[in-house]
């Protein structure tokens, strides 16, 4: 890993426990602190949750936020990775849908909270729930992977991303 982005991630970190010494014993923040300087992309730490989570995570978002070119684009990547139709169409709906694990539920929770934010503080209870089903470095990957979604709806529909004609990427690819 190149030493001045390691520097420049320590050093950030530094800032934000100094504005914020509270934030030094709480869980996330020494997974938070280990994996900035760790990971060196987004995808590296992506890896380790199911790659069908994650895109059940991504239409969850993109239909919160009405985002109509990355639900075209991440229904056909789950679709082409084996998501089925029906389960698809209940994301929306998905609390009142029997067909996801108590995992997925957590997830799509957790993503709904984060997404709507501006709107309602995260509850104790929430966040109880969503740790209850995912390990700290599982719950910073989800966490980053619902933060990258909702920044890249807000690129889509703020540049008027073209909807129509997205091929699915394979099977193989990298979450």
């Amino acid at each position: 890993m190149n030493a001045d982005f390691e520097d420049h991630a320590e050093h950030e970190y530094a800032l934000l426990v100094s504005e914020h010494p509270e934030w030094e014993t709480e869980p996330f923040n020494s997974a938070f602190a280990r994996d900035y300087g760790t990971f060196e992309s987004i995808a590296d730490l992506l890896r380790g949750l199911d790659a069908a989570l994650l895109e059940l995570v991504r239409v969850r978002a993109s239909q919160l936020n009405g985002c109509a070119h990355c639900l075209e684009m991440h229904t056909k990547d789950a679709l082409a990775s084996g998501e089925s139709d029906d389960r698809l169409h209940l994301v929306v709906a998905w609390r009142e849908a029997p067909v996801f694990s108590e995992r997925e539920r957590a997830a799509l929770l957790w993503c709904e909270e984060l997404t709507l934010l501006v709107e309602r503080d995260v509850s104790d209870e929430i966040y109880l729930t969503v740790q209850s089903a995912f390990s700290e470095d599982e719950l910073c990957a989800l966490t980053l992977a619902i933060v990258a979604i909702n920044g890249w709806n807000r690129f889509a529909v703020a540049f008027r991303a073209p909807v129509g004609g997205y091929v699915p990427r394979s099977r193989d690819a990298t979450p």
